[in-house]
């Protein structure tokens, strides 16, 4: 269909149609014209082509493209695909884009180069609308696709993943269990396979790296952690020299058959009974078996023959065929803890035996039959000697810890009492530092340090006035004479020594420090100004004062005061 709607204007005028005297007026007519389907679908080439690689799947082939000249996007124009031969394992199939209404030929099951290098399909076109009624199909509605197959390198394959074997566990190390080999599927290909071992979580076996063939490397134990439910597992690996090379995992399982190589253990390994015979005071006792049926139960329960104490005080009766009870032979037994042998027997081929050790607290009992707390001591291993010399070992750890708390109280009231007497590590004295001095800033640096600085010289100060004395100086007496430590002084009159020289040394003026107080009246020697320590206002002798005259106008007041200067 070309056209699917006109459009007619129709004019209609009276007068018999005289334009000059009729009157006239037009309408508008839509016809729409109705598709039927009378062009069957037509494939634009007879034989299409396309090209896949093996194993791949959901990949589109290739396009087939068709014409048909029907209103577009309605059933008979829409296209549908049928692949009529060539396919008989249903690899692929065709898929109608509804834009452009090609169909897309798409691997859905994966193809073998090996199997198959090439496909021939007839692929068949039609509408979702039948044709209309007279109308035949076209020859072109029908074409030709040819597939072309491309190998690739695939991985070696195991042909039994999983594989099961079965074996007997504890067979020796070296022992060959199977050929767990792969094959490479590309025939057409020479190349090589290669094996190594992936998981092995016992690490009990190899793999021959060329062959394949597994070998154990240690003993097969049924009772291993790593196997469950009697089947170990173990992972491998086979990969070829292809390029990229491909590899391949296989899983061997080994079903491990159980053998009597473990034997019963006594249960439990300990227990109480009364120290005088009871019809309730038994322990009933069991065996452990890491082994499966028939190398278990029931299991044979006997006591030693030696020693002969055993026997004699303790006697074992069956209950049942897992079971049997501990009781006493005879009818009082002293308070203690006892370890019993007893021997215990599977049921194995041949039957394994183990000789194992219960150890029983026998204790004084109450009423219920359960132990007191008396018995509970005794029973417990310890003995009235035991008892009597821990507590002799407690009481000693007091008395030492007594004596050392007295010690060190003494110790504080001497200290007390003779403060000097103390331990030069506690002496705290010397560690006081005065943090209050704070100095002047740099600005206030600026001054003469020598003025602060000791005389050169001690002859001024030798020969001061008797009695004026500078407390910076060492003075030039007779220094005081202190008291003489004899060599070996007595412990108590230490302290007494040491207040006499403490006393000593504080009426001694000649003891330092006599540099720690400073005075500031001393200006240095060698002034050209000289002395004027000899000026004495209060002095009634007779003295020249002329010579002040001398010195110039600024002091011509001083000499007009001492001097009498002229009356004018």
């Amino acid at each position: 269909m070309k056209v699917s709607q006109y459009t007619i204007i129709v004019q209609a005028t009276d007068m018999e149609g005289n334009l000059n005297f009729g009157l006239s007026n037009t309408a508008t007519a839509l016809i729409s014209i109705t598709d039927i389907n009378d062009n069957p679908p037509e494939l634009t080439v007879r034989t299409f082509s396309g090209e896949v690689q093996e194993n791949k799947v959901n990949v589109v082939v290739t396009n087939l493209t068709v014409l048909d000249r029907d209103q577009p996007h309605s059933p008979n124009w829409n296209a549908v695909y049928r692949i009529v031969s060539g396919d008989p394992s249903g690899h692929f199939t065709i898929r109608t884009n509804p834009i452009t209404n090609e169909g897309m030929l798409t691997v859905v099951k994966p193809v073998d180069f090996e199997m198959n290098r090439a496909f021939m399909l007839t692929v068949v076109v039609s509408n979702q609308a039948h044709l209309a009624s007279g109308i035949q199909s076209s020859l072109q509605s029908t074409a030709g696709v040819t597939i072309s197959v491309q190998d690739v390198n695939e991985p070696p394959v195991f042909p039994v993943n999983p594989k099961l074997i079965r074996f007997e566990e504890g067979v020796p190390a070296g022992t060959t269990l199977t050929v767990f080999a792969a094959q490479d599927p590309d025939h057409f290909i020479h190349q090589f396979v290669r094996y190594s071992k992936l998981s092995d979580p016992a690490n009990w076996l190899k793999i021959n790296r060329t062959n394949g063939q597994i070998t154990t490397m240690a003993l097969l134990d049924r009772e291993s952690m790593y196997v469950k439910n009697n089947v170990y597992e173990a992972t491998f690996l086979a990969f070829d020299n292809g390029s990229p090379q491909a590899s391949g995992t296989g899983t061997l399982q080994i079903y491990l058959i159980d053998v009597n190589d473990n034997a019963p253990v006594l249960v439990p390994r300990e227990a109480q009974v009364c120290e005088r015979a009871r019809p309730n005071s038994r322990v009933n006792i069991t065996a452990s078996d890491a082994d499966a049926d028939p190398n278990v139960g029931p299991f044979v329960f006997e006591l030693p023959s030696f020693p002969a104490s055993v026997r004699r005080n303790w006697t074992i009766s069956r209950i049942s065929a897992d079971y049997t009870q501990l009781r006493l032979r005879i009818p009082y037994l002293e308070a203690a803890v006892y370890e019993i042998p007893i021997i215990v027997h599977d049921s194995g081929n041949p039957p394994l035996s183990n000789r194992s050790l219960i150890r029983v607290k026998v204790c004084p009992c109450d009423d219920n039959g359960d132990c007191s707390a008396t018995g509970a001591v005794a029973a417990a291993g310890l003995g009235t000697g035991a008892i009597i010399a821990i507590l002799i070992c407690i009481i000693i750890l007091l008395t030492m810890v007594l004596l050392f708390v007295v010690w060190m109280k003494r110790r504080e009231k001497e200290r007390q009492a003779k403060p000097l007497l103390i331990d030069p590590e506690d002496d705290v004295r010397d560690n006081i530092l005065k943090y209050d001095e704070e100095g002047g800033g740099e600005e206030d640096q600026d001054y003469d340090l020598s003025q602060l600085q000791q005389p050169e010289s001690l002859e001024h100060i030798i020969n001061k006035t008797a009695g004026v004395r500078r407390v910076d100086e060492r003075p030039v007496i007779a220094e005081s004479q202190y008291p003489v430590r004899p060599s070996l002084p007595h412990p108590g009159d230490i302290g007494d020594f040491i207040n006499d020289g403490l006393r000593a040394a504080d009426n001694d003026p000649t003891a330092p420090p006599y540099d720690s107080l400073l005075v500031f009246d001393y200006e240095g020697s060698g002034s050209t100004a000289g002395s004027v320590s000899s000026l004495n206002s209060t002095s009634s002798g007779d003295q020249d004062y002329d010579y002040l005259n001398d010195w110039g106008p600024r002091f011509k007041k001083l000499a007009d005061l001492y001097g009498g200067g002229d009356d004018d």
